[in-house]
């Protein structure tokens, strides 16, 4: 039997799981960290952090396992994208990681905009300058602590600083280097436009590769402190949204998935470069080789049910507790007893500004319609269809792009949610489906482990292999009629309050 194992370096912590190659989880440990907020924007975390907490995982993994070592055929890596990690000559961490949720940049996003220009930017890189991604935070360490960046001899990402403690190796890959803002994602390599109009040496990047591709071996110093054999091979892995979509299969034309987190992203695969010249949708490479992906954000989704259960929902938190159920569960049963459109009840799901199809940090969430025979439970409805709108929008700018959608996964906490998955099938107008695992990224990096090792001879065909549909949901014709009628309203009212939305920013 052989085994392969993937870790994730999220915000929060570090999870490692160990696989069969026919991706049962044979053993799997987190492992959790700070996150630094010196200042009101800022976000950091220390580098040691990820180190330590993937050594120990792994090495939990291994013991906990009893699997013999030599059966272990690669490791893969999945991470938090956007991170800037400094290393100095002897390759030590000079300073701790700007992480992604970090916005201290928008003077240097305004720099970027200038030196280079939008739509040059949009054109290379497929994506607008943005606060939260690498190359405004280079720019940024440069332009507030020069000593440090006069002592920058290599510049990596989250997870890619973890392959060099296990191998020793310099090198990143294609998917998580296009959120970096220095790649040109068309070609799938450094651009050296972006580069030298930012004054950015280049030799302070990393090497790029495929995230199937062998990037290094287990050194004997991580071998002793890991468990694993000396030798074992690291592949390139892959930014967490397009690990994510290996661990669900999401890696053939027509594929997608959703996840409702915190945010809510609408994730689609695509073998042809396609790039919104708005700038509304981020396009990066993805994970399987000469391939794409297309990504949009909504900023407030399981936000805003999550506001409106600590606001609201007292008395379903207390009545969860009696039952030993969760408040999410009562909260579904209560609005699957309102018709679809809440009794006509809208709402706009930008409690925290929105970035597609929008990109206003402006926007504010929205009750429209609000009557008195409206009870909490329309209310509750109207948050999970304002959503699944918002959701839509972003289905509508991938088929502007010629973006196929029509085999979507659904993942993440609102994806566990029957309701919402029916919503989504009825307003995508395709099957909405789930799978067995929940390993998502950690099960895609192991994947791209297993292709490295030559287990498979190609992410398709390890995701056909291993990853298995667990529900289906089917979009209802009649729901599908109904809801359109509401969405066609729900994307009239954003338009008429822009302007309000401004005012009210800036009182």
């Amino acid at each position: 039997m052989s085994y392969l194992i993937g870790v994730d370096c999220g915000t929060s912590g570090t999870k490692t799981v160990l696989f069969e190659e026919n991706g049962t989880v044979v053993a799997s440990k987190t492992i959790e960290y700070p996150m630094y907020q010196p200042k009101n924007g800022y976000a950091e975390q220390d580098p040691a952090d990820w180190a330590n907490a993937m050594i120990n995982t792994i090495r939990a993994v291994m013991s906990d396992s009893g699997v013999n070592k030599n059966d272990v055929k690669g490791v893969g890596i999945s991470g938090q994208m956007h991170g800037l990690v400094m290393l100095d000559k002897n390759g030590e961490p000079l300073r701790r990681s700007i992480i992604w949720c970090d916005q201290r940049t928008s003077v240097q996003v305004d720099k970027m905009n200038k030196l280079i220009g939008r739509e040059k930017l949009i054109e290379i890189t497929a994506n607008p300058a943005l606060t939260g991604w690498t190359a405004a935070k280079i720019l940024w360490v440069r332009d507030n602590e020069p000593d440090i960046y006069e002592k920058c001899c290599h510049i990596l990402l989250p997870k890619d600083y973890l392959r060099y403690v296990l191998t020793g190796e310099f090198a990143t890959e294609v998917s998580d280097a296009s959120g970096m803002q220095l790649l040109d994602v068309p070609n799938r390599c450094w651009s050296k436009e972006i580069c030298g109009g930012l004054g950015i040496d280049m030799s302070l990047l990393a090497k790029v590769h495929e995230s199937c591709e062998v990037t290094g071996k287990v050194t004997a110093k991580m071998a002793e402190a890991t468990g694993l054999a000396q030798g074992t091979i690291v592949v390139g892995g892959a930014g967490d949204n397009a690990a994510a979509a290996v661990g669900t299969g999401v890696v053939e034309d027509g594929k997608a998935f959703t996840t409702i987190g915190t945010s809510g992203v609408v994730f689609a695969h695509t073998s042809t470069i396609s790039v919104d010249p708005k700038g509304r949708v981020h396009t990066c490479c993805a994970a399987v080789p000469g391939c794409w992906h297309v990504m949009g954000v909504t900023q407030g989704a399981g936000l805003s049910l999550k506001w409106f259960r600590d606001n609201f929902c007292d008395s379903e938190k207390e009545t969860a507790r009696y039952m030993g159920v969760d408040e999410y569960y009562l909260m579904d049963k209560e609005a699957e007893t309102v018709e679809v459109g809440a009794n006509r009840l809208l709402y706009l799901p930008y409690l925290m500004g929105e970035r597609t199809p929008h990109l206003d940090p402006d926007a504010r969430g929205v009750f429209f319609g609000l009557s008195a025979m409206h009870t909490k439970k329309e209310m509750l409805r109207a948050v999970m269809e304002g959503v699944s709108y918002s959701l839509r929008d972003c289905v509508e700018v991938f088929r502007e792009m010629n973006i196929n959608v029509s085999d979507m996964m659904a993942c993440g906490g609102g994806g566990t949610s029957p309701l919402w998955r029916s919503m989504l099938a009825d307003l995508y107008c395709c099957p909405v489906k789930t799978v067995a695992s929940k390993e998502g990224p950690a099960l895609g990096v192991a994947l791209l482990a297993a292709v490295g090792a030559g287990i498979y001879s190609s992410v398709p065909q390890a995701c056909k292999a291993v990853i298995k549909t667990d529900k289906v949901q089917q979009p209802n014709d009649k729901n599908t009629a109904a809801y359109e009628k509401y969405y066609q309203l729900y994307r009239e009212i954003y338009p008429a309050l822009k302007a309000s939305f401004a005012k009210l920013a800036a009182m």
